[in-house]
């Protein structure tokens, strides 16, 4: 039997490769691809703007993925062929301080990542650990579980967050990060969920997902020292910096966008005198993406209504040109293998 896969050789230059199905190794499993989905991440790795010490060409992508155990390796039990799953990128050791701390996405013995060093999703099959497997309910949705990698960052930024009932929360962005934590953050019971964004028909999504509130980041500067809680998930120049704006005195920001060179500073003056706990969240460790699943298992979270476009795996190149692309009605875009 054959299977396909991307392969993306070097920066702006992919090519559909067909080749024998993996065959999992000990200690791991083989996964029908059902749907992947493309995030901004993606987008850099094929046009070479990723970090260099975070991608290792060529590379098949695709880190956001869910599917259906189809085969399995050496010790492993068989009664997973069938089961639905999705599974961590991250192949962290398991054995370091850090993850020993249930911090894996901290590892220490440096970093690997499905999509990014490793083969990822953007493929027929992939390969992974069986330890790092989250399955999932039988008949579960498997094209809206592709969702489940973003989501999982997002329950880490929200455990981080620790919100509490009655307390007034804003999140910074409303794409696929922002709509996933307005989502989580509303179960929480907060007096006000407002959801900062520049563009106005993504702040009415964030109401059909639960926000009380939407504005711009113009109207938001009237709100500067408001909000007990406010996750970031923009990642854009100013949004580290107008994020702490937003908290109040004693506040906690939780940033979780992914920033590049340019990014404007968080001003130290109101750090310390506003008294401000900020942390950062990249990727999500094994406890995160428990959450998430537990999360959509339950009807909680449901990342279905995200999904704008999908499209087979020879029109990958046109799905990545639609990511990052400006056009407000664009969500999250699929392949389908």
């Amino acid at each position: 039997m054959s299977t396909r896969s991307v392969v993306v050789d070097r920066p702006g230059v992919h090519r559909l490769v067909t080749g024998p199905e993996p065959v999992p190794g000990p200690g791991e499993v083989r996964v029908r691809v059902a749907a992947a989905g493309i995030c901004m991440s993606d987008r850099e790795v094929h046009d070479g703007r990723r970090d260099a010490a975070y991608v290792r060409y060529p590379v098949t992508p695709g880190h956001e993925w869910a599917g259906t155990v189809d085969a399995v390796g050496e010790g492993v039990g068989r009664e997973l062929i069938g089961r639905p799953t999705v599974a961590e990128g991250f192949r962290a050791c398991g054995a370091c301080d850090r993850c020993r701390e249930g911090e894996t996405s901290l590892c220490q013995s440096g970093y690997e990542e499905t999509g990014f060093t490793l083969p990822g999703a953007f493929a027929d099959h992939v390969v992974v650990p069986a330890r790092l497997l989250h399955p999932l309910a039988e008949g579960a949705d498997l094209r809206a579980a592709a969702l489940l990698e973003p989501a999982a960052v997002v329950a880490a930024a929200v455990r981080a967050g620790r919100p509490e009932p009655g307390e007034r929360i804003a999140v910074v962005g409303a794409g696929t990060l922002g709509l996933l934590a307005v989502q989580l953050l509303a179960a929480s019971s907060p007096a006000e969920l407002t959801v900062i964004d520049p563009r106005a028909r993504r702040g009415e999504r964030a109401r059909e997902f639960g926000a009380s509130g939407a504005g711009t980041p113009e109207e938001a500067e009237e709100l500067h020292g408001r909000f007990d809680l406010v996750v970031e998930t923009a990642g854009a120049p100013a949004t580290a910096a107008s994020s702490c704006l937003l908290a109040r005195r004693g506040g906690r920001v939780v940033l979780t966008g992914m920033f590049g060179p340019g990014a404007t500073g968080i001003d130290p003056v109101r750090l310390s005198l506003g008294q401000l706990t900020v942390r950062s969240v990249f990727g999500a460790p094994s406890a995160a993406w428990s959450y998430a699943v537990r999360a959509f298992t339950t009807g909680l979270l449901d990342p279905a209504p995200l999904i704008t476009h999908e499209f087979p795996l020879e029109r990958f190149g046109e799905a990545v040109a639609l990511v990052g692309g400006g056009d407000p009605g664009t969500g999250k875009v699929l392949l389908r293998p």
